[in-house]
């Protein structure tokens, strides 16, 4: 029986909770839980059953049980705990971004090469099933030559002036919010898909939410009223048009101040044989198009293109969403470090890939015309 990895988990917010459960699931053993003090260490240890709580993120990284970290922590840290995880020798799973520049994601992306463990990026919305279906329509010829690729990725958490996070201060999130935290996952996402690789971009970037309360807030949490405010450094809006290296044209909105629309990554990609549709909220199905008739697929582990059955875990009929996602990707992680192969898997590399998408989006909202993407 294969021995069963021994994981340190860094950051006690939302996604750490979400990291312990998918650890479980894959069946390695928690050792510990670092987070900003010890004392919140522990009382997260004490909250998710972990069996201890680290006085420090160095001390989780030190620990000779472990052999896998996971990087939960706000953007800002990203980077110098994943580099020190490295160094360490530990394999590691570092929350995206990657890094808050593209210089920083790089130098990872080379660590991980020379160190030879697995760094791996959690761009889980790859682990829908139907997303697996769509690329393998797109692979077997099924779609045809590409034509257009449009879509948006929007949410409304931070509709309400009283509504903050941490994310508004570049200092902890990076000088890009929305772009870098949800509309590199649609990239990311529409490339693995297309196989196309986006070549240059023009964007705009606007914050329509000037001023927000001031402090450290987890995400998706209750509006902070009243108390002292700070001007918000990040955007609130992104839209992009983007060109592959094969010619592409591909249009993106991104805004997580549209009403009503909670986790809507919404993609189509037209084909000269067919077009595909997907959205996260809807993630059971995927949208065929033909010129004289349409097909709505359904996820089906007894049906549909391998990767999409690998991942239908749960009966036709019974939905699986997001959950299931991480946990796959946590899953594939831990295989790959046991030496097994799998489909999809995306690494520090991605990391370093969707950095440098991002450090063009500014540059050409910044210079207001097109760059290319390094």
């Amino acid at each position: 029986m294969a021995e069963t990895l021994g994981v340190a988990i860094i950051g006690a917010g939302m996604m750490g909770e979400v990291h312990t459960r998918a650890i479980r699931l894959a069946g390695a053993t928690v050792r510990g839980i670092a987070s900003s003090s010890e004392s919140r260490a522990a009382e997260a240890a004490e909250r998710l059953g972990i069996e201890r709580g680290y006085a420090s993120a160095q001390a989780a990284i030190a620990d000779p049980s472990v052999s896998v970290i996971h990087v939960c922590t706000p953007n800002a840290s990203h980077f110098r705990l994943a580099m020190a995880a490295l160094d360490a020798g530990k394999h590691v799973i570092c929350e995206k971004p990657l890094a808050t520049s593209a210089r920083d994601a790089e130098a990872l992306a080379l660590a991980a090469r020379k160190s030879g463990r697995i760094a791996t990026v959690p761009f889980v919305y790859r682990y829908h099933p139907m997303v697996r279906e769509a690329r393998a329509l797109v692979q077997d010829g099924s779609v045809g030559p590409l034509q257009l690729m449009h879509g948006s990725y929007l949410q409304d958490w931070l509709l309400g002036a009283d509504d903050t996070n941490w994310r508004i201060d570049a200092a902890l999130g990076g000088a890009s919010r929305a772009f870098a935290d949800i509309g590199s996952h649609w990239c990311d996402l529409v490339e693995w898909i297309s196989g196309e690789r986006f070549d240059s971009v023009v964007a705009s970037l606007q914050t329509t939410v000037a001023e927000r309360p001031a402090g450290s807030v987890q995400s998706f949490t209750a509006a902070v009223k009243g108390g002292p405010t700070q001007m918000v450094g990040t955007e609130d809006v992104a839209v992009a048009l983007l060109r592959t290296k094969s010619g592409v044209l591909t249009t993106l909105s991104v805004s997580q101040v549209s009403a009503g629309r909670k986790n809507r990554l919404w993609f189509e990609i037209d084909g000269a044989k067919a077009s595909l549709v997907f959205d996260q909220e809807d993630p059971e199905r995927l949208w065929v198009g033909g010129r004289d008739s349409t097909r709505l697929l359904v996820r089906d582990p007894s049906r549909g293109s391998a990767e999409q059955r690998r991942l239908a875990t749960l009966p036709a009929g019974h939905a699986q969403g997001y959950a299931q996602c991480f946990e796959a990707f946590v899953a594939d992680t831990y295989a790959v470090i046991r030496g097994e192969t799998r489909d999809g898997l995306p690494t520090f590399d991605d990391g370093w890939r969707s950095a440098r998408i991002v450090d063009a989006v500014l540059a050409s909202s910044k210079a207001n015309g097109w760059v290319r993407i390094a």
